[in-house]
């Protein structure tokens, strides 16, 4: 058997921090291999963010058309969605950013790029079909993928998970969407304004279990104002085939004791793809879900191996992966002891309107014990918001009353997703409250209602 080829690092996936740390390698004079079984890009690139917040924008646009007479706008006849040029809209976003990234990759010195499945051999050599590589520094990118639980009657029925949502050309005259939070709220009301039928069923008692009840609890009349159904309490789902498609029994306080679709879509969580390394070889260590087990600068127990993006656990945003690339370029490059913990928690629900939120829940907060001051404007109280007809939702800020440092935010309403980044900013900073209270915002903004929403803020 001949030599491994050797190179000073191999970078196992094209997701979004292998491409940006193979940059940076590189520039620094170092020889890189990366390896991609799939699509360049990852997750974000061809089946998460971007194609999906494409769908998003024509969806919205079928919304806002249907709304047209309140803007004194007259379209005549209804409606239409094309499906198929829904779909290749989509695609085409997709196919770009795949090819940029892919474009760049190949193009940029002192990188070899192997498409293939990547295995690993021992802690410093991994095989890509016949060929073996061996590096001092392996760094893992390898993302996730759809969680599909075994609960009965599964695997009697054709599923959807968001891989086979991208490849919907014609619309489903009834979805029934398994998994009440992030990803199946986002497809439930998308696919809703492109006019199907529309049930989300979730165990739970309310939706997002993670957030606030109020908040929840605003999402649910939102999305149920749009014509979108909800099983809540769904305490034992299972499947089977149906003349009309698929047949979901659910047990609930009440209603049906099932549910009839012409689709089913599972959104109940993501897994690691971490199940085909051959990390038992390599001795690397794993959590009881498959997650890399990683420290505060995302080094694995093996010396010479690092974990990045959705498979170590710390965070499953393209943000929070592209976040971890910066960590390990920081630390290797340019002795800058960037670490995890530094990380605040941040991320959007991209429904409509959109969902900002950044550090800990009311909830949360009140767990610590700590003497709280808390804010809350309705949007119906925001100038911009009710300028252009979109005034659902609130926001809402959860201050400690002793240091007076904003301990979590949540904007639910017309550009949450963007005003909600002065508060970051501020929690980055360690700055109290005050400097974005006294501060002079643009008018007419939602972000100029921040200020005044932190000036009446009560005990809580």
């Amino acid at each position: 058997m001949s030599s491994p080829r050797a190179f000073d690092a191999i970078i196992i996936g094209a997701g979004q921090a292998g491409p940006s740390l193979a940059g940076r390698l590189t520039a620094a004079g170092q020889t890189v291999a990366l390896i991609e079984r799939k699509d360049f890009g990852g997750t974000c690139v061809n089946t998460g963010c971007m194609p999906t917040k494409t769908l998003v924008a024509s969806a919205y646009a079928a919304h806002l058309s249907r709304r047209a007479a309140d803007y004194g706008v007259v379209l005549e006849g209804p409606v239409g969605i094309d499906m198929r040029r829904v779909k290749d809209r989509q695609q085409t976003v997709a196919k770009n950013a795949r090819g940029g990234v892919e474009k760049w990759l190949r193009g940029m010195p002192g990188i070899t790029v192997i498409q293939g499945h990547a295995r690993f051999e021992s802690a410093d050599t991994v095989r890509v079909g016949d060929e073996l590589l061996t590096a001092p520094k392996i760094f893992l990118n390898v993302g996730g993928r759809a969680n599909v639980p075994d609960m009965p009657g599964v695997d009697d029925i054709t599923y959807l998970t968001n891989v086979g949502m991208m490849q919907l050309d014609t619309l489903p005259q009834h979805l029934v969407i398994v998994g009440g939070s992030y990803i199946g709220l986002e497809f439930a009301q998308m696919f809703r304004r492109f006019g199907s039928q529309v049930t989300v069923v979730e165990m739970g008692p309310r939706l997002i279990g993670r957030e606030d009840p109020e908040v929840s609890d605003a999402i649910r009349e939102i999305l149920e104002a749009e014509g979108v159904a909800f099983r809540l309490n769904a305490e034992c789902i299972s499947f089977a085939a149906h003349e009309d498609g698929v047949c979901v029994h659910v047990t609930c306080e009440a209603g049906a004791p099932q549910v009839t679709g012409s689709h089913v879509l599972l959104a109940v969580g993501r897994k690691p793809n971490t199940d085909d390394l051959g990390l038992d070889k390599a001795g690397i260590a794993t959590d009881k879900r498959g997650y890399i087990v990683v420290d505060d600068q995302l080094r694995t127990n093996v010396p010479g191996v690092w974990a990045m993006g959705d498979c170590n656990g710390k965070g499953a945003f393209t943000h929070t992966a592209y976040n971890d690339f910066e960590i390990i370029a920081a630390n290797l490059l340019d002795a800058d002891p960037r670490k995890v913990s530094d990380r605040i928690s941040c991320y959007g629900l991209f429904v409509d309107p959109p969902l900002g939120r950044v550090g800990m829940t009311e909830a949360e907060a009140r767990a610590t014990g700590r003497m709280l001051l808390i804010g809350q404007r309705p949007m119906t109280r925001v100038g911009r918001a009710v300028e252009k007809g979109e005034t659902q939702g609130f926001m809402k800020v959860v201050v400690d009353a002793e240091t007076k440092e904003i301990l979590g935010a949540a904007i639910l309403g017309l550009n949450g997703d963007e005003a909600i980044h002065g508060m970051i900013d501020l929690m980055y900073a360690k700055a109290p409250y005050t400097v974005i209270s006294r501060a002079v915002h643009i008018h007419p903004t939602v972000s100029e209602l921040i200020p005044t929403m932190l000036q009446e803020m009560k005990p809580g």
